[in-house]
Parts: structure tokens; sequence; C-alpha cells
């Protein structure tokens, strides 16, 4: 069965930012980071694979550890997550975005969340005529 968690946080985005703050909105606005990661790991393997997918190079998790200093356990943690949500796709051992693009990535999470919003709305017809609702 296939699972993907789709969030959105609608977060007051402030006036003025720097790219930093952009896109942690972002990725807050999507569930991505939570306060118990206190130094900032999953906003930092989000930040490495979206630098990937500007190259077009799926990384592992062991270069992605490397790069950041951290375990290949806390990448590979995070990562899940970022599959889960269907932001990452997996290439045979390698990560990388969805898609290249943020814009693109949003749109396809979209059409995602359309195309579950639709299949809640058949099964509640089915399920208020099965009341005789």
């Amino acid at each position: 069965m296939f699972e993907e968690r789709i969030t959105i946080i609608r977060i007051r985005k402030p006036s003025r930012t720097t790219l930093n703050e952009e896109l942690q909105w972002f990725g807050n606005s999507l569930g991505l980071f939570n306060l118990r990661d206190r130094d900032k790991s999953c906003f930092r393997v989000f930040l490495e694979l979206l630098k990937a997918a500007k190259l077009k190079h799926p990384l592992s998790s062991d270069e992605i550890a490397s790069n950041l200093n951290l375990s290949r356990g806390t990448v590979v943690h995070h990562i899940n997550n970022l599959v889960e949500r269907g932001m990452v796709s997996q290439v045979r051992t390698k990560y990388i975005l969805r898609e290249p693009r943020l814009k693109e990535l949003i749109e396809d999470l979209k059409r995602d969340a359309e195309k579950a919003y639709e299949e809640l709305e058949n099964a509640a017809e089915r399920i208020d005529e099965m009341m005789g609702l």
C-alpha cells in the first residue's frame, strides 16, 4: 500500500526574509522541521538534497552524512521522513528531491493532495449512500 503524508501548516510568512529564512518558512509550512530538531539536521539534509537536485546528482545517505558531519542514522531518519512526505525519491541506493525546482515539487504535492481529496470524496459519497444519508 502506498502512503504519503502531506502536511500543510499555515504559518504567517515574515515580510522581509533572507534566503535561509525563506527556506525555513517553506520547510516549516510543510511540517518538515520540528522543535526537537535542535541542530536543524533535517533542514541541513533538505538543503543538501536541494543542492544535489540542482546538479541532478543523487546522493547516498553516507555522502550526505559525510558532507554534513552527521551520523548516517540521523540522515536516514530524516530522509525517510522526506520520502514519506513525497518530497524525496530513491534512485537505487541514492536519494534526490522528487523535482529539481521547489515550485515543481509543490505542484506535484498539490496534485497528490487533490487525488487524496478526490478519493476521500468518493468514499464519503459511498458511505453516505450505505447509511442512507
